[in-house]
């Protein structure tokens, strides 16, 4: 029975470290309805998480205000200007500022840090690498960023793209590096996956994606800085791993990466509409590198006959090996691509 009464606890104060953050206000009520339990019995669970230095209380007792307690902060300078390593690095220093955590999530963050600081000694052009590493009891945050040029600016610059933000859709797409030689360009599409959330700011752009969210995110801000900085956060016990991420996106045994999903809306600046081929051509900017491309269009409420003809039409015919494939369509979008692949098929 006392084993059965610890259990719960630990399941009710679990429960309470999840959500504290996303229902900062109402938690106690939360958690009273989902273990129906009374609210005074989830106070002393509040309590005992306060007393183990997890979360603080702020405000009044009318209307408290909880927040997750960092259980470690961790930063760390690199001159750039001397040999780094990244593995050497992870050894030596992060993995021992993450630890204890489960294999499968160890693996995850050897992954994407060990990517993402080996983009910014490749790449940079900078003069300092900055890591900075947040654990808390629910999940860790590892911030990589640097002094250059700043990634999206040299993926604008190295591809004669039109501006910035095109850098962002490409980076989408995955297979995109300056670097070929040395670089798949697949680390920080899979990276960038692997995560709850994966976030880059450089430049004036702001770059978001959430795992399990269907869309990503581009922001702008009003002041530029130079630089990179990528924000990368998963929970400490999360059940995936990097071979399920891979699997997503790959074929057969030998982890070919040849799928691939274009979020169609980030194609969109400001309110223009997409209409014309030459914006369809850059859409399609480099993806005969996938056998199977998922067109993903998610906040696009209309496009044009010429822009879905090149495409589904012209894109296809000229590529009959790549299956193409288009989801979360309105009426508007779902008429244009059937009236496309009608011509394709006429023709």
């Amino acid at each position: 029975m006392t084993s059965k009464v610890r259990e719960k606890g630990e399941q009710v104060r679990r429960f309470i470290l999840e959500n504290i953050e996303s229902h900062n206000g109402d938690i106690a009520a939360l958690a009273a309805s989902e273990f129906s339990i009374t609210r005074q019995a989830v106070n002393k669970h509040l309590q005992r998480l306060r007393e183990q230095g997890c979360i603080t209380k702020e405000g009044s007792t009318r209307a408290p205000i909880y927040r997750l307690v960092p259980l470690s902060t961790k930063r760390f300078v690199y001159d750039l200007s001397k040999p780094l390593q990244e593995d050497v690095i992870w050894r030596a220093e992060i993995r021992e500022a993450i630890e204890p955590l489960p294999d499968n999530v160890l693996n995850i963050w050897h992954h994407g840090f060990t990517e993402m600081f080996n983009n910014a000694i490749d790449h940079s052009g900078g003069t300092s690498i900055y890591v900075e590493v947040n654990k808390t009891a629910i999940s860790t945050e590892i911030i990589v960023s640097d002094d250059g040029i700043g990634i999206f600016k040299k993926i604008q610059v190295e591809f004669d793209l039109l501006d910035e933000r095109h850098a962002i859709f490409e980076l989408a797409k995955g297979k995109l590096t300056t670097d070929p030689r040395n670089h798949s360009g697949e680390g920080i599409f899979f990276t960038s996956r692997m995560f709850d959330s994966f976030d880059i700011l450089s430049g004036g752009l702001y770059f978001s994606h959430e795992r399990g969210k269907p869309e990503d995110w581009l922001l702008e801000r009003s002041k530029e800085k130079s630089g990179t900085a990528v924000f990368m956060n998963l929970h400490n016990h999360t059940a995936r791993t990097t071979k399920k991420i891979f699997d997503e996106y790959a074929e057969g045994d030998d982890y070919t990466f040849d799928k691939t999903v274009v979020p169609v809306s980030l194609a969109k600046f400001g309110t223009d509409q997409l209409v014309s081929r030459s914006q369809a051509k850059r859409l399609l900017a480099r993806v005969e590198l996938f056998k199977q491309v998922v067109f993903d269009f998610k906040n696009v409420e209309m496009i044009g006959q010429a822009f879905a003809d090149q495409i589904f039409r012209v894109f296809a015919n000229e590529h009959p090996e790549i299956k193409l494939l288009a989801i979360n369509m309105s009426t508007e979008v779902e008429d244009m691509v059937s009236r496309a692949r009608a011509n394709r098929a006429d023709g």
